[in-house]
């Protein structure tokens, strides 16, 4: 029963798709979406059933769903591989993702596209299913790029507008600099263990020199640092808030960028063989964590702001599994997803009630206007602050409290100024959007309205969960999560600290996030002028913050304009020098006609026009795959060698 189950999670999204995909126009709206969510919440329920067997066992399942490739040391299954950790990305994907789908039905209200958005978020669905349960590397890999495909599709989804359009296609092209090494690492891995199967790479993997290991984590980290948006491949993030909000809660907050965090804790035991690429994992996260909470603190887009929170948040993971404390990393990938999803969320209700309007300069006053989203921002904001006992205080005072214990004291304390950073920016928007006086023009002022239920209730949803969830991870290194987490993602270093000690930082912890609050207190509540002193004092790092570093246009000059001026120059040489070879033979072919008798130019021309007409017909059909672009010959080569493979299967089987 429970294989059963498991081959069914997936299932479920991707006949919604094609449901959707190929019929949706044919039906209304109200059905497309009633598709989409149902089909989500299938596949959360089937994964209680498979969490529960999981839990009450102790076993791992490992599933077979179809024989795929196999021909000399090659032979990969589409596998499933069901274990704690995949329990607990399971629960994340399949729970946060109904609640956003749910909301979405609100959200999306009205849009022409309404049976797109849906398609393609069970899409996503499907993807992030793939990439969590495959129990080998090419299927992870599959569910990869299916999810960068689909953030690809969905940041662009108003694709009339070019910034959307340019932001999709920005976050496509990053994506594909760490897919490049993520595909080294498995060229890699097949090369030395010749098989690509989780289980059979792990119970070999101490027959790697430390040199090997060290290369094959460093690309898997490649990788993990493009999706996962880290320095120095983090830029695609802030700028795919492009997106309608749902999206930027569900791909950018709650998911798709926690792949890379899941794919390093699922390979641990390749990264514990190299104490460099754990150093250099450690050390990513720390510097990430630090630079996007600094840009953080002058944000004026309320989605950015929380954007830059998310780049800032992964590098809390990141640095968490540098220090070994994978399980630790994961409690804060899931508690994260809590209080991250409740927050995007409630910025889009803001967005909503506000007709439009991301700029939190112009907002303000809200509070008594908005309750309902105004009092779940609030515990989203406290929960990512890290103040007890919300969710976000526990995952992260672990993080902090291991690096210190452990004697990373540089790690440390740039994930301590990191979280002073938080807690200040956050309150700061909290502050900005709904405290103080109304800083609407008028006519928004008058229509500014709570949003209905289908859109607050799944943001209740998401509320208990950032209150309560860290219970999960309770006591701190001995909770529930850590011991069903255990034989999966290694028990890690444990620490030997005294009780004082545990205590004393989890006081430094919250300490540090009550002075962040008192300082945003001070600034947007007491003393409203301060801000605006502060950056006149200040204005070259204030604006050197305001405008992110300048990292965009460094890597315009370093890289994308070259680039395009590359393309240019080939451009000119295709058609000067490859069409100019191909007229000219044409050329010199009439000119050779051009001396023969009238009478053989007659019998010629008479022989191909009947020719031609009698396949003027069928030619007018086959031009149409003579398209030109190499993409899509590539792909009618994919598609065919796919066909090819599963006629010659069928045969064998036969």
């Amino acid at each position: 029963m429970t294989d059963l189950l498991i081959k069914l999670i997936p299932v479920f999204p991707l006949l919604a798709v094609l449901l959707n995909g190929l019929a949706g126009k044919r039906y209304s709206h109200e059905i497309a979406h009633r598709l989409a969510w149902g089909s989500v919440g299938l596949s959360f329920l089937c994964t209680l059933g498979v969490f529960v067997d999981v839990v009450q066992t102790g076993a791992a399942h490992e599933v077979v769903a179809y024989q795929w490739i196999f021909g000399g040391d090659l032979t990969i299954n589409l596998a499933y591989l069901v274990d704690p950790l995949t329990c607990i990305m399971l629960l994340v994907v399949t729970g946060v993702g109904f609640l956003i789908h749910i909301y979405s039905v609100g959200y999306m209200h009205g849009e022409a596209g309404f049976t797109r958005f849906f398609t393609y978020m069970n899409l996503f669905m499907v993807s992030m299913l793939l990439l969590v349960m495959g129990n080998n590397y090419l299927v992870l890999f599959i569910g990869w790029e299916g999810v960068g495909l689909c953030s690809y599709l969905l940041i662009g989804y108003y694709y009339d507008k070019v910034s959307a359009a340019k932001a999709a296609s920005k976050a496509f092209v990053v994506n594909r600099i760490g897919d490049a090494g993520f595909l080294l690492a498995i060229f890699l891995i097949f090369i030395n263990f010749k098989t690509l199967d989780y289980t059979k790479v792990f119970a070999q993997v101490g027959q790697l020199s430390p040199d090997m290991a060290t290369a094959i984590a460093l690309c898997l980290l490649v990788g993990a640092v493009g999706k996962s948006a880290q320095l120095p491949l983090y830029t695609w993030l802030p700028d795919a808030m492009e997106g309608p909000t749902p999206v930027s809660a569900l791909i950018h907050a709650a998911t798709m960028v926690t792949a890379g965090v899941y794919m390093i804790v699922r390979n641990h035991a390749i990264f514990d063989l190299s104490p460099t690429a754990m150093t250099i994992v450690g050390v990513i996260g720390g510097l990430t964590a630090l630079f996007a909470a600094t840009i953080g603190l002058v944000q004026t887009d309320i989605k950015r702001v929380l954007a830059y929170s998310t780049v800032s948040q992964l590098g809390y993971m990141f640095l968490g599994c540098g220090i070994g404390a994978y399980t630790a990393a994961v409690f804060h990938l899931m508690t994260h997803a809590f209080f991250k999803a409740l927050l995007f969320l409630s910025a889009g209700s803001v967005i909503h009630a506000l007709s439009g309007e991301q700029d939190i300069r112009k907002m303000g006053g809200l509070s008594s206007k908005i309750p309902w989203t105004y009092r779940l921002f609030l515990i989203g904001t406290i929960a990512i602050a890290g103040i007890p006992p919300l969710a976000g205080f526990w995952s992260k005072d672990e993080i902090l409290a291991h690096a210190f214990t452990h004697e990373h004291y540089l790690l440390y304390g740039m994930a301590a100024i990191g979280a002073l950073l938080t807690s200040f920016y956050m309150f700061r928007l909290t502050y900005l959007t709904f405290y103080g006086t109304s800083r609407m023009d008028h006519h928004t002022a008058e229509h500014v309205h709570e949003s209905p239920m289908v859109m607050v209730g799944p943001l209740m949803a998401l509320g208990v969960l950032s209150v309560f969830g860290g219970l999960l991870g309770f006591p701190p290194e001995h909770g529930w999560l850590h011991g069903f987490l255990a034989p999966v993602a290694g028990a890690g270093a444990e620490h030997t600290a005294s009780t004082g000690l545990v205590l004393t930082l989890m006081m430094v912890a919250t300490g540090i996030a009550l002075l962040g609050w008192g300082v945003a207190h001070y600034f947007y509540s007491v003393n409203l002028s301060a801000p605006d002193r502060l950056a006149a004092k200040f204005q070259v790092a204030y604006q050197t913050l305001l405008d992110k570093y300048y990292v965009d246009e460094l890597y315009d000059r370093l890289f994308v304009e070259p680039t395009k001026k590359l393309g240019e120059l080939l451009d000119w040489f295709d058609r000067t020098v490859i069409d100019g070879l191909v007229r000219g033979v044409a050329q010199m072919a009439e000119m050779g006609a051009a001396g023969s008798t009238w009478m053989e130019k007659y019998v010629v021309y008479s022989g191909l026009n009947v020719i031609g007409y009698g396949n003027h017909l069928i030619a007018r059909q086959w031009r149409q795959l003579q398209s030109g672009m190499v993409h899509h010959y590539a792909a009618i080569l994919v598609a065919g060698l796919f066909l090819l493979a599963v006629i010659i299967q069928l045969i064998m089987q036969l």
